[in-house]
């Protein structure tokens, strides 16, 4: 997946929520406007070529000073935001590095 083009689909409205993603949205007490905003300042930090339902990515972005991680694959032409979450333990250490 390439950053450049999520964040147009991002710009154009052209993206969907699955409903596990809404639901970790609102877990950790995060925006749909603090999302959009870390997925368009943010960077790939690992991608998957094939999970059993085609590429996805795991974007690292930021909204305000708040470290957010959103899962993206493709849905037909728009972007599928899988999960959201901000992370910590005890999966990462810190925003950009794996327990």
């Amino acid at each position: 997946m390439d950053v450049e083009e999520i964040r147009a689909k991002i710009r154009n409205d052209a993206y969907v929520y699955t409903s596990h993603a809404d639901i970790e949205r609102q877990a950790d007490d995060l925006t749909l406007t603090q999302v959009e905003e870390a997925l368009l300042n943010g960077e790939i930090l690992e991608q998957y070529t094939n999970t059993g339902r085609g590429e996805s990515c795991l974007i690292l972005g930021y909204s305000s000073d708040v470290p957010v991680h959103i899962v993206c694959g493709w849905r037909g032409e728009q972007v599928a935001i899988i999960t959201v979450y901000i992370p910590g333990p005890p999966k990462f250490i810190d925003a950009r590095t794996r327990a």
